[in-house]
């Protein structure tokens, strides 16, 4: 079992793993050093001379990871009954929608967490989205994509800060969740992954380490 601020924590979702051996994995390794200096703003540049689509698909599937873990360690104090809205504060409600959905669907934020968990996963163990072999094409689109994911990713740790962070303070685990999603904005700027509109609900704590966009 992992260990996060004294508390054990388990994933919501097992982990997604890069295989050993080839680019991403490398890539995954340059990501982990660079992190281990503390700079987060060095750690989200992009390598040198490194495809942009590979730097976007080694990080979504870390941000995932860690997102999961981080859901992981309060999901038994997010119940329907403790959250029966999908929010982020009493101004932002989110409604669940995917290509199965003819529309969107309004539903308990564990309910929510669950749709978006396996719809993150999905793309992530699609070769023709994520390839993980070397030399394998993205799909034109994936920027695009990959957007998407990071804009519903956001939503966890806005609905984390807004509903749960006097769990989190109890757990001994802010420390992590601060980092970790000053690690997620310092990306997510760099790469203008995520509209102004879409991070209003935690614009007060962006603003404490990003200057406000134009």
């Amino acid at each position: 079992m992992f260990k996060l601020g004294g508390a054990s924590s388990r994933t919501f979702k097992p982990n997604r793993r890069i295989p050993q051996g080839n680019k991403l994995y490398e890539l995954k390794e340059h990501a982990e050093r660079t992190l281990g200096s503390g700079d987060l703003q060095l750690a989200v540049k992009q390598p040198e001379g490194e495809d942009l689509n590979e730097w976007l698909a080694v990080n979504t599937v870390d941000f995932f990871n860690q997102i999961n873990m981080l859901y992981g360690t309060i999901m038994e104090f997010c119940t329907p009954q403790d959250c029966p809205i999908m929010s982020a504060g009493p101004k932002y409600e989110y409604m669940w929608a995917d290509a199965k959905s003819k529309k969107a669907i309004k539903c308990s934020a564990p309910e929510y967490m669950e749709n978006l968990m396996n719809w993150v996963q999905e793309q992530l163990d699609d070769e023709t989205i994520f390839p993980s072999r070397v030399g394998e094409p993205f799909i034109r689109k994936f920027p695009q994509l990959v957007s998407t994911i990071f804009k519903r990713l956001f939503r966890v740790y806005a609905h984390i800060y807004h509903s749960h962070f006097a769990q989190v303070l109890q757990l001994g685990s802010e420390a992590h969740l601060n980092t970790s999603f000053k690690h997620f904005i310092y990306f997510v700027h760099e790469f203008d992954l995520i509209s102004k509109k879409e991070l209003e609900p935690m614009a007060d704590l962006i603003g404490t380490f990003i200057p406000a966009r134009k």
